[in-house]
């Protein structure tokens, strides 16, 4: 786990579905769940920007600009398959570790072959 910042509510080119965020992310991350400070689940990782095309473009090296689909991108995707999702609401602030010991009983990795 790892943390980070929204730092933009809308992905590339504008697109409404996603989320740019600050948090870095890995190969393999893709899928995992995108966490507020009280440890819900917002959006869901799916992209980072290809640095070395974007330092071709640009001239500069870009930082931690990856993305998250957004959480009701996902809401509305479980509710057209027929999967009512739990809607929490929870509000008070955790520590990073609490949020992280949070995730682990929900996120199991799944890996395709």
């Amino acid at each position: 786990m790892t943390t980070g910042t929204v730092s933009a509510i809308t992905g590339m080119r504008d697109d409404p579905v996603n989320l740019q965020i600050t948090a870095p992310i890995q190969p393999g991350n893709s899928g995992g769940p995108l966490l507020d400070q009280a440890g819900n689940v917002v959006g869901m990782v799916v992209a980072k920007l290809d640095a070395v095309k974007a330092t071709r473009i640009t001239g500069d090296i870009p930082q931690n600009v990856n993305f998250a689909i957004k959480g009701r991108e996902i809401i509305a995707f479980l509710n057209q398959s027929n999967i009512a999702p739990i809607i929490s609401t929870g509000s008070a602030r955790l520590a990073t570790e609490a949020i992280a010991a949070s995730a682990a009983s929900f996120t199991v990795r799944i890996v395709c072959r």
